[in-house]
């Protein structure tokens, strides 16, 4: 096990009817920002519990943050929080609006241009508090300290910073009656790989990560479906979204090997082609895991054995299997695993790896051998 400091102030209020909680949780003689998406949590009734909660507190809404939260969008934000003298912020909304608030609350008193904290890693000296009340399980932004924030075809990753954990996050079920089939599935498979991620390295003597790891990820195999497929059924739907917080709050990675090269190849799909995040990962996993069989080898076999009850006795069959029943399992939830589905075509292949490289000039991967033309295979593969 590798050294490791764990450290997780966030606390979770957890189940259904718990948006009610916001009036005591959001300080009183505080004026507030209210953020959110495109509009839903005014249909769904989500708008109502929150502004009620938050009962005769001075609030200041702003709405239309988009998934892959814009920084022009987000400096809009800022621009207004600084002018009206916001002392807390409240983020509404799945993954995206919960990352944007995170850079929202450093950005406000960053002094000079607020994109050198994603580009050149420079440290804000104050962050707003803020809180979050979570409608969309799938990120687990809710209860960690990082975020991803674009800049056109630019998308670099934000946070580690323990001031960016939220004050609070509240977890009710129930919200997510209303989400579509295409974001309840997007959101299974991006706590899934968020898992993987953490999880499908080398062998690094943790197995207490390990077991914890393979607990979520056949949580979210067993009760993946039953959230696309059986009506408000509010057990699957509660198990789903503690799964998609503990896949990435910073337990199962404690002490473990990362690897996070499918996120970064994902990243450039979803900047260049406009591909749903979640629908990026479904794409790049199996082949990458393919193309970096022999490196991932032990835990793969663990990964066919332990998760999918793989029975076959010859190694290459059973970790062939195991990647098999991955991408069934993410086509059952209405999520491709092709690239040709959206179009993206052999000759696009380079321009991808020339932009990746762009943003990322290191190999990736946990042995860092993820070179251009491993990525290339990747790619292909996925075709």
């Amino acid at each position: 096990m590798q050294n490791f400091e764990f450290y997780n102030p966030v606390k979770i209020v957890f189940g259904k009817g718990q948006i009610q909680q916001i009036e005591t949780l959001v300080p009183q003689r505080k004026k507030s920002m209210l953020l959110y998406g495109g509009g839903s949590i005014k249909n769904n009734g989500v708008y109502e519990q929150v502004m009620s909660a938050l009962g005769e507190r001075e609030v200041i809404e702003f709405g239309g943050i988009t998934p892959n939260p814009q920084y022009d969008k987000l400096m809009e934000a800022v621009e207004i929080a600084r002018k009206e003298g916001v002392e807390f912020l409240l983020a509404v909304g799945g993954g995206s609006v919960i990352d944007a608030t995170k850079f929202i609350a450093a950005a406000i008193n960053f002094d000079g241009d607020p994109w050198e904290m994603l580009s050149e890693h420079k440290r804000t000296p104050k962050v707003l508090p803020f809180g979050a009340v979570l409608t969309l399980p799938a990120t687990g932004s809710e209860m960690n300290c990082f975020s991803v924030v674009s800049r056109g075809v630019d998308k670099l990753g934000f946070g580690g910073d323990p001031r960016l954990f939220a004050q609070f996050s509240i977890l009710d079920p129930s919200v997510t009656y209303t989400l579509s089939e295409r974001q309840l599935g997007n959101g299974v498979v991006d706590a899934f790989v968020h898992t993987i991620e953490q999880y499908l390295t080398y062998p690094a003597n943790t197995p207490l990560q390990d077991r914890f790891a393979e607990g979520i990820l056949q949580t979210l195999i067993e009760e993946g479906p039953k959230v696309i497929h059986v009506k408000d059924h509010y057990e699957s739907r509660a198990n789903i979204m503690w799964s998609a917080t503990m896949a990435l709050n910073g337990v199962i990675g404690a002490g473990a090997v990362h690897d996070w090269s499918t996120h970064m190849i994902g990243h450039e799909l979803t900047a260049l082609y406009g591909i749903d995040h979640a629908r990026t990962l479904a794409v790049v996993l199996p082949s990458l895991l393919r193309v970096q069989k022999d490196v991932k080898k032990d835990k793969l076999l663990q990964f066919a054995r332990r998760v999918w009850n793989v029975q076959a006795t010859d190694a290459d069959k059973a970790i062939e299997e195991g990647i098999l029943l991955t991408e069934d399992f993410f086509n059952s939830l209405g999520v491709p695993t092709r690239l040709g589905v959206y179009k993206v075509k052999e000759e696009d292949i380079e321009t991808i790896v020339q932009s990746l490289r762009k943003h990322i000039p290191a190999n990736l991967g946990e042995n860092k051998d993820i070179d251009d033309e491993k990525v290339q295979k990747i790619l292909k593969l996925a075709l």
